[in-house]
């Protein structure tokens, strides 16, 4: 089972640099989407669905906003549209899928850069998504969480990680956070197979374009896996030369 993350920070936009062309190179099994910013009625979904995925979308109630989407050639036996957390649906943030004895999480982290408020929703956020693996973890131990976290876990995830301190997304609380999820029975796959990778980002921010170039960029996008699935875990990577968004594409192989 082939599994890419992106946030394509709008999937129309994407497709206008290559997204699709993208997709022909056969990147993935399954390929989960954040931020597609649009519904599945105003993309060019048949494209996609022409080269043999199907495609799940959950969008935000607000137009041109958030949004989650799994492409897949694996068929899932189900899907759930939510976590039935009414925030967080109105804004369209997390699709779940089984496949089998495993289930994916497709999620879509709120950022906190717009200011206190949002940052306090976050935190909000953050508790209600561990409770609702949790509780799901009950029933489906098989997990697979993807998604935009927003966060940077470690010094090793930033590439300033002295000037970034007091910046949303590399918050103690925050990094706090991941700690207990990842203490909660869950890996961080990347650092599984390449645990002392440096300079690997899956975000560089678009206010200056050198920055991209220059590699100064933040790892804030996951594929983790429950502790069942930890020994399936093959290979680990992340595609900085894809360029269709100001993150890039995750990547993880497992055996199942």
């Amino acid at each position: 089972m082939r599994v890419i993350s992106y946030n394509t920070n709008g999937i129309r936009a994407a497709i206008k640099k290559g997204f699709i062309d993208w997709l022909k190179t056969d990147p993935a099994d399954i390929i989960c989407i954040q931020e597609t910013k649009a519904t599945k009625e105003d993309t060019d979904y048949n494209a996609i669905e022409a080269l043999g995925f199907e495609t799940y979308w959950f969008s935000a109630q607000k137009k041109g906003y958030s949004g989650v989407a799994v492409f897949t050639k694996i068929k899932p036996d189900y899907i759930e549209y939510g976590s039935k957390i009414e925030q967080s649906d109105f804004e369209g943030r997390v699709i779940r899928l089984d496949f089998g004895k495993i289930t994916l999480v497709n999620a879509y982290f709120p950022s906190g850069t717009s200011g206190d408020e949002r940052q306090t929703y976050k935190y909000q956020w953050l508790d209600e998504f561990l409770e609702y693996l949790n509780t799901l973890k009950q029933t489906r131990s098989q997990l697979i969480v993807t998604g935009d976290y927003n966060i940077a876990h470690k010094e090793i995830d930033i590439h300033d990680p002295k000037g970034n301190k007091n910046s949303s997304g590399f918050l103690p609380e925050e990094r706090a956070w991941m700690d207990k999820f990842l203490s909660n029975g869950f890996a961080d796959t990347f650092r599984l197979i390449n645990p002392a990778a440096t300079g690997a980002y899956s975000w560089w921010s678009q206010r200056f374009p050198s920055v991209r170039l220059q590699n100064k960029g933040w790892r804030i996008d996951y594929i983790s896996v429950s502790e069942s699935l930890k020994s399936k875990v093959k290979d680990a990577r992340i595609y900085p030369d894809v360029k269709h968004s100001d993150h890039c594409p995750i990547y993880v192989e497992l055996s199942v």
